[in-house]
């Protein structure tokens, strides 16, 4: 599965910095706005302590992770729904991606210059999120001006769909994001075809000073509440500390750094993390002496829909899924103890995979 994730921001929020962290795509980074004029990309590992342990005990020849696409999107400003500094085409950038991390800044430095001239994380996330709802207000009266001509005629699939898209128009004019949007499961497929911005799930990373890195601040406190009311993800980062780490050579010298640092893990594995939990995903894997690897799939899927991520052949020739969960390949430090145990499952088309199963696939094309 193809998954990608823009990182959004008003303009010296530290987003290219963070980018360069993520990934080894080097975004430039300078103290001036729009030092990113392109979109930066980068692959990026999702970190799975897991897949070690299997590589552990199964000694592959070659383990492969999986991966999330990164898109550094250059900093919006006030006015970028109507074009302004670049907006239209970073705003197509967005739409592209299935989730938004939206950077905002949270410490204070009179060396960084700020767009607006001093530092408030409420307003920079209010300037961002009205130029994509604007943006969606634009996507849906064009729809509507379409959709009210047939409703009009009385058609009704058409009436159905101008009441859904009425409703989020409201949503949005009253400053909400149409993630936020009280719709039933129906009514939200009428505007699947706009791409709204604003209903993408979106993970806020609060950009921190090194002595705010654990316990926060006062800026992260109010980005908290806000996220809270609108059932959105925050996490803190600070992308200073990141840079530094990204520096150091060794995974060693690395975790030494997080040590004294007072932390467990790096912000950078923190947030990508956080980032595959937000898109809703899981990892099962597939297991041998040729490799080890994680395969990425929506919560919920079935055998066969897992299938399908390796193959399409997989999902249409469907026999069975022979399934070990993690805990029992660990426990049993082989598939063969496993298997002698009778710890492993046959599994048919409507098992849902749990989250890190280790499976086989049994089909027929």
């Amino acid at each position: 599965m193809a998954l990608k994730c823009g990182i959004v921001g008003l303009p010296n929020v530290g987003k290219s910095t963070l980018f360069n962290c993520l990934s080894n795509a080097k975004a430039q980074a300078a103290n001036f706005p729009f030092c990113t004029i392109e979109p930066n990309v980068g692959t990026i590992t999702v970190p799975d302590e897991r897949m070690n342990e299997l590589a552990i005990l199964i000694n592959p020849q070659r383990i492969v992770p999986t991966t999330i696409e990164i898109v550094d999107i250059a900093g919006l400003v006030k006015g970028a729904s109507k074009g302004e500094g670049l907006g239209n085409m970073f705003l197509a950038n967005i739409r592209e991606t299935d989730a938004v991390l939206h950077v905002l800044r949270c410490f204070d430095n009179d060396n960084i210059i700020h767009v607006d001239g001093s530092v408030n994380p409420i307003r920079d996330k209010e300037i961002i999120d009205t130029e994509l709802q604007l943006k969606d207000l634009d996507s849906i009266d064009k729809k509507l001006q379409r959709i009210s001509r047939a409703a009009k005629t009385g058609d009704k699939d058409a009436a159905k769909a101008e009441a859904a898209l009425l409703k989020y128009k409201n949503h949005l004019e009253s400053g909400q994001s149409a993630r936020n949007c009280p719709v039933t499961e129906d009514e939200a497929k009428f505007v699947e075809d706009i791409y709204l911005l604003t209903a993408k799930p979106v993970l806020y990373v609060c950009n921190v000073d090194e002595a705010s890195v654990i316990n926060g601040n006062k800026y992260v406190d109010l980005v908290k509440e806000a996220a809270a009311k609108e059932g959105a993800g925050m996490i803190m980062i600070s992308a200073a500390i990141e840079s530094d780490i990204a520096g150091l050579e060794s995974f060693e010298d690395r975790q030494a750094f997080l040590a004294d640092m007072g932390l467990t893990e790096s912000g950078v594995t923190k947030l990508i993390k956080e980032a595959y939990k937000l898109l809703n995903l899981i990892t099962y894997f597939t297991a041998g002496v040729q490799e080890v690897r994680a395969w990425t799939i929506t919560n919920g899927f079935k055998a066969p829909q897992a299938a399908g991520v390796i193959h399409t052949d997989f999902e249409k020739g469907f026999i069975r899924a022979e399934v070990i969960a993690y805990n029992d390949f660990i426990s049993y430090k082989s598939e063969a103890a496993v298997k002698e145990a009778g710890k492993m499952r046959v599994e048919g088309k409507e098992y849902t995979v749990a989250d890190g199963d280790v499976m086989h696939f049994r089909f027929n094309v």
